[in-house]
C-alpha cells in the first residue's frame, strides 16, 4: 500500500507540473508542442539522474525511486499527448513537423537518458 502511495503522490505532482509547462509552452497558434517536448526531454533527463543515483551503491532506496523515477517522471512525461500531436501533424498533412517532432523526441530523449546516468555517476 506504501509503494502505491508513493507513485501516486509522485505522479500527481509530475502530471500538474506537465500542465503547467503544457500550459505556458505549447502554442496553439503554430501548432507546436513546445511543452510537451519540454517536459518528455526534462522528464528523460531526471530518470536517467534518478535511476543512475538508484543504481550507484543505492544512493536512493526504493521508496525514493519508486517516488522520483516511477511516479513524478511517469507522470511528468507524456507518449499519449506525444502520440496525439503526432496525429494532429499527420491529419494536417505536416509531415515535415511530424518527422521533425517524432525524431528529434526520440534522438533527444535518449541523450538526455544517457546524460542524466552520466551526470549521476559523477555526483
Amino acid at each position: 500500500m506504501k509503494n502505491l502511495l508513493l507513485v501516486f503522490l509522485g505522479g500527481g505532482f509530475g502530471s500538474v507540473l506537465r500542465y503547467i509547462i503544457g500550459k505556458y509552452l505549447n502554442n496553439p497558434q503554430s501548432g507546436i508542442p513546445f511543452g510537451t517536448f519540454t517536459a518528455n526531454i526534462l522528464g528523460s533527463l531526471l530518470i536517467g539522474v534518478f535511476l543512475g543515483l538508484a543504481a550507484k551503491n543505492n544512493t536512493l532506496s526504493q521508496n525514493q525511486t519508486l517516488l522520483l523515477a516511477t511516479g513524478f517522471c511517469g507522470g511528468f512525461t507524456t507518449f499519449s499527448t506525444f502520440a496525439y500531436e503526432n496525429h494532429v501533424f499527420l491529419k494536417a498533412g505536416d509531415f515535415t513537423s511530424f518527422a521533425v517532432y517524432t525524431i528529434g523526441s526520440f534522438i533527444i530523449g535518449f541523450l538526455a537518458v544517457f546524460l542524466g546516468m552520466f551526470l549521476a555517476r559523477s555526483f
